[in-house]
C-alpha cells in the first residue's frame, strides 16, 4: 500500500514537472495548448524568409481562429469521414517509416545482395578482364563488305602473333571507340552481360592469351585476356550497392518486411506496431508530434472551411447576388471598361455577321454562339477575344471604343477588325461582370462572422505570463 501511495506521489511531481517545463499558453474551447505547440507553429510560419512576419501578439489571434475552426470540424464528426483518416494515417505513416530503418538494416541488406551477387558470379565462371579489338560489320551487310572486315581483322590478328602491341593496334585499328582510346581495354564482364558469342570465346581464353578473330552480329572481335577475378571485395562496391538500394526503392521495402516481422513476433498489428513508434518519436521529439498534428488538423481545416466559406460562397447564387446589390460601391470603377468583344474577320461582311449573331444573347453564351456559326465543322473565319477590357488591355478596343492613338497590330488572314459591346462608366453592368471578385469578398465576409460566431461558442483563454516566455527561434 506505501509503495502505491509512493508510485502515485511520483507520478504526480513527473506531471508537475512536465507541466512547469512546458506550461499551458492558452485554453481554446477548454483545450489546453502548451507553450510547446504554440512555439512549433509560430517559428514555423514566422521564419526569416517570410515577407509578412507576425509579431508573437498579432499571432495569437490568427492561431487561435485556427485552433477554433479545427474544434468546429471535430464537432461536425469530419475527423470520422474515411478518406480524411486514410489520407492522415498515409501522411502520418509516411513520416514513421523511415524512424524504423537503422545504418544496420541498410548494411544487412548491402552485404545480402553482395553476397547473392558473388555466389551468382563465381558459380558462373567469374570475372574476366578484356582488351579488343574490334571491327564493325553492319547487320545487311553484303558479301564484298563481310570479305573486307574478315580480311582486315586477319590482317591485324597476323599482325599480333608477329609481335605487334595490341594496345598500339587497338588504338590505331579498333573502330569501337570508348575502348580503342584506352588501348583497347574494357570494363570487368561477367557472363549475362553481353553477346552470348563474346561471351563465349571471352571465358575460354587463358590469361595473356590472344583470340583468333571471331564473329558477333555486330562485326569481328579480337580479345585479349588480361585477367580473370573472382567478384570484386565487398568494400570496393559498397557504395554503388547502396546507390542501387535507393535507385530500386529498396528502402520501403526492408522497412516493410521489418515492421511485417516485429508485429509477427509479438503478435500484435502492424497499426499497433505504427502508433507504438509513434508515441516513441513523440517522446523523443515534441515537435514531431506537432507535425503530424499539423497535418491533421490542416486536413479538417481544409474540410470544415471549404464546407462553411469556400465553396459554400462560390454556389450561393442568392448570397452572391445580395452580397453584390449591398456593396456595389465597392465595384465602382475610377476609369470606364467596355464589356464585348473585339474581334478579326476573313471577310469585311463577316463584321456585321457577327453583330447580327449575337445581337439578342446574353454575353455569357456569346462564346459558344459565335464557334457555333463561326467555327464548328469548317474553316474558322473569325478570331474574337471576349472581356471586360480597360484602356491598354486590347489595342482594336482602345482604338474603337476609347479613341485612343494605337496601332491595331495586323493578323495573317484576318485583314478586318470590329468590337462589339457596351461601354461601362462607372461600374459594371451585373453582378457576374464582377463575379471573381464578389465571391472573394463573400468569402471574407463569412469568415469573419464564422470566427465571430466560434468566439462566441467556445471560451478563449490567453495566459499572457506564459506567452511572455515563449522562444522565438528567428
Amino acid at each position: 500500500m506505501k509503495f502505491k501511495t509512493l508510485l502515485v506521489l511520483l507520478l504526480g511531481w513527473c506531471d508537475l514537472a512536465i507541466a512547469q517545463d512546458d506550461p499551458v499558453v492558452m485554453a481554446i474551447g477548454g483545450e489546453p495548448v502548451h507553450r510547446s505547440e504554440f512555439e512549433y507553429s509560430y517559428n514555423k510560419n514566422n521564419t526569416a524568409n517570410v515577407i509578412d512576419k507576425k509579431s508573437i501578439d498579432e499571432y495569437v489571434d490568427l492561431f487561435v481562429n485556427y485552433k477554433l475552426k479545427v474544434l468546429a470540424a471535430k464537432a461536425a464528426h469530419l475527423d470520422t469521414i474515411s478518406e480524411l483518416r486514410q489520407e492522415f494515417l498515409g501522411y502520418r505513416n509516411q513520416q514513421l517509416l523511415p524512424a524504423f530503418l537503422t545504418d544496420g538494416d541498410i548494411e544487412q541488406e548491402a552485404r545480402k545482395i553482395y553476397q547473392e551477387t558473388q555466389i551468382r558470379v563465381n558459380g558462373n565462371g567469374g570475372m574476366r578482364k578484356l582488351s579488343q579489338i574490334f571491327i564493325y560489320l553492319p547487320q545487311k551487310s553484303t558479301k564484298v563488305q563481310e570479305n573486307a572486315a574478315k580480311l582486315r581483322a586477319d590482317s591485324i590478328f597476323q599482325a599480333l602473333q608477329q609481335g605487334a602491341a595490341f594496345d598500339v593496334l587497338a588504338k590505331k585499328c579498333s573502330e569501337e571507340e570508348a575502348s580503342a582510346v584506352k588501348g583497347g581495354e574494357l570494363p570487368w564482364i561477367q557472363k549475362g552481360q553481353t553477346l552470348k558469342e563474346f561471351e563465349d570465346v571471352a571465358f575460354s581464353l587463358k590469361e595473356g592469351e590472344i583470340s583468333k578473330p571471331f564473329l558477333t552480329p555486330v562485326g569481328y572481335h579480337i580479345l585479349l585476356l588480361k585477367k580473370k577475378s573472382d567478384f570484386f571485395p565487398y568494400d570496393s562496391v559498397r557504395a554503388n550497392i547502396i546507390k542501387f538500394i535507393d535507385q530500386r526503392g529498396l528502402r520501403e521495402s526492408i522497412i516493410e518486411g521489418k515492421v511485417k516481422t516485429m508485429a509477427e513476433r509479438r503478435g500484435i498489428s502492424k497499426d499497433e506496431v505504427l502508433n507504438e513508434k509513434e508515441k516513441e518519436l513523440e517522446a523523443q521529439d515534441p515537435s514531431f508530434k506537432y507535425l503530424i498534428q499539423e497535418y491533421r488538423d490542416g486536413s479538417l481545416l481544409y474540410e470544415i472551411s471549404n464546407r462553411t466559406v469556400w465553396e459554400k460562397a462560390e454556389k450561393d447564387e442568392a448570397g452572391l447576388q445580395n452580397y453584390y446589390n449591398r456593396n456595389k460601391k465597392r465595384y465602382r470603377w475610377s476609369q470606364p471598361r467596355f464589356k464585348g468583344i473585339a474581334y478579326y474577320t476573313r471577310k469585311e461582311e463577316d463584321l456585321k455577321a457577327v453583330q447580327k449573331v449575337i445581337k439578342n444573347v446574353p454575353f455569357s453564351q456569346w462564346t459558344e454562339v459565335l464557334s457555333e456559326h463561326f467555327g464548328k465543322g469548317k474553316e474558322i473565319t473569325i478570331k474574337a477575344e471576349k472581356g471586360i477590357f480597360k484602356k491598354g488591355d486590347n489595342a482594336v478596343v482602345d482604338k474603337e471604343v476609347f479613341r485612343a492613338p494605337v496601332t491595331v497590330p495586323t493578323v495573317k488572314g484576318f485583314p478586318y477588325a470590329s468590337v462589339y459591346g457596351k461601354r461601362l462608366k462607372k461600374g459594371p453592368q451585373e453582378m457576374e461582370d464582377v463575379r471573381s471578385q464578389v465571391v472573394a469578398d463573400y468569402q471574407e465576409q463569412l469568415e469573419k462572422e464564422w470566427v465571430k460566431s466560434l468566439r462566441s461558442q467556445y471560451p478563449v483563454q490567453v495566459y499572457k505570463e506564459v506567452l511572455a516566455t515563449v522562444n522565438k527561434h528567428h
